[in-house]
This record gives structure tokens, C-alpha cells and sequence, in this order.
């Protein structure tokens, strides 16, 4: 049994768009107006995908270690500016301590996966850091996201309450804790959600290209295994530090608190 995986053409790939068809039949049936965010999405994934697949081709070749952390930075960045769009939040500045904390809990991540558990040598081979390192930064890119948002939406909700409790002599960690709390747990909840259906209710990505690559499938369900943990802990580090780092900038040397109702 030819075990290469089936290669897919130019017009096989067209034939995907029958997917983006029907998402925009429904769109103009439901007057949603999501046609042009359809639209948009559609010809970025095209560029995007086949320009990171040009790179990578690239980048393996070359094996160039400031070559791949370049790359491996330029896709935090990218991640925490998605971040910001996704959140809004105009009065508090919390942009530059996300960009560093996502930075360094996502390196260490992939370090310690692809170095550490996996042992490859170098630890900074692109095929293996820079997959990890994608992965990480796009699932926890959307907890951090939801963190954050849960964060500012439950301290402006709260904000008489947070002011009564500073009022009567509590600091800002008393005032707030709560809200702390329910941010990294909104935060961590869809990755732990995931680890529950693995294998159950769905084969993830990893698995399921490895397999399609010819791959042992039970070789591919411990790269899995690796991976679902990895996305655990590295959600829960980057949303337990981002998370405290915010809360202080929203409140002021005096300890008053900075969030107005509005954005």
C-alpha cells in the first residue's frame, strides 16, 4: 500500500470554494452581511497559507537559526495585533505587556517541547519549533483574547462594587480577585474543552495530518498527546501572567480604579 499521501491540484482546490459558496447563499438568505467578511477571509487564507508555505520551504532549506526566530517573532507580533482587534480596549495600554508575555511563554513552550520532550538537535529545527510555535500562538492567541475581553467586560460591570470594596480599605488584588479568577478560567476552559473530546469527537489537526502523511497512526496520537498538554499549560501561563499585568495598569498609583462604563 502506497502509503505517500494523495496530492491535491489546482482545480481540486477550487473545488473547496463550493464550501465558501454555500456560507455565502446563507449570508444573503438571512441578510447577515457577512458576504464581504467572507469574501476578505477567503482570499487571505489562499495568500496567507501559500505564502507561509513558500517561506517554510525557505526557512527549511536555509536552517538558519535568527532566520527562524525572526519568523517565530513576526508570528507573535502578528498574533498579539489580532489580539488587540479582538478586544478594543482604548484607556487601559495593555498591548506591550501582552506582546512580551505571549513572546516569552510561547518560546519557552516550543523550546521546551521541541528541545526538551521531542530532543531535536538543534532545538530551533524550523520542522519542529516553528509547527509547535504555530500552534501554540493560534490556540492560545483566541483564550487570551477571550481572557482579556472577560477581564475588562466583568470590571466594568463590577465597578461600583470594585470601588465600595477600595473604599472600605481593601487593595486592588482584594477589589478585583474575583474578576481575576473568571478571566483565566474563561481563558482556559476551551483548551481543557478540547482535551475532553480528543479522539472522541474529533481527530485534531496534528493527528489527523500526520496520519494523511503516511504516518504510524500511534506515533501520531503521542504527538498529540504532546501537543494537547502543550496548549493547556502554555494557555494558562500566558493567561494567568497577562492577566495580572492588566488588572495592575487598570488601576492608578493610588490604587483608584482607571476603567470608566464606556470603552
Amino acid at each position: 500500500m502506497n502509503n505517500l499521501p494523495v496530492e491535491i491540484s489546482f482545480w481540486q482546490l477550487l473545488l473547496g470554494l463550493v464550501f465558501i459558496f454555500i456560507a455565502q447563499i446563507t449570508s444573503l438568505l438571512y441578510h447577515l452581511g457577512l458576504n464581504r467578511d467572507i469574501t476578505v477571509g477567503t482570499i487571505r487564507t489562499f495568500a496567507q497559507l501559500f505564502l507561509m508555505g513558500y517561506v517554510l520551504t525557505f526557512i527549511f532549506q536555509l536552517e538558519n537559526v535568527w532566520l527562524t526566530l525572526l519568523v517565530f517573532s513576526i508570528m507573535v507580533t502578528s498574533a498579539s495585533f489580532i489580539v488587540k482587534g479582538r478586544v478594543r480596549e482604548k484607556r487601559i495600554p495593555y498591548l506591550l505587556p501582552t506582546i512580551l508575555t505571549m513572546f516569552i511563554s510561547y518560546f519557552a513552550t516550543a523550546f521546551f517541547v521541541s528541545g526538551i520532550i521531542i530532543g531535536v538537535d538543534p532545538w530551533w529545527e524550523p520542522r519542529y519549533f516553528l509547527p509547535f510555535g504555530g500552534m501554540v500562538i493560534g490556540n492560545s492567541m483566541s483564550a487570551l483574547a477571550i481572557a482579556i475581553e472577560r477581564l475588562f467586560s466583568e470590571m466594568r460591570q463590577q465597578k461600583n462594587m470594585i470601588e465600595a470594596r477600595l473604599c472600605l480599605g481593601a487593595n486592588y488584588k482584594e477589589a478585583s480577585a474575583e474578576m481575576l479568577r473568571n478571566a483565566i478560567s474563561a481563558g482556559m476552559i476551551p483548551s481543557i474543552n478540547a482535551m475532553m473530546g480528543v479522539g472522541l469527537v474529533f481527530i485534531p489537526g496534528m493527528m489527523a495530518g500526520q496520519v494523511l502523511a503516511g504516518a504510524d497512526p500511534l506515533q501520531a496520537v503521542r504527538y498529540q498527546i504532546v501537543i494537547m498538554l502543550m496548549l493547556v499549560g502554555s494557555t494558562a501561563m500566558t493567561s494567568f501572567i497577562t492577566i495580572r499585568i492588566i488588572r495592575k495598569r487598570c488601576f492608578g498609583r493610588g490604587e483608584e480604579l482607571l476603567l470608566s462604563l464606556s470603552r
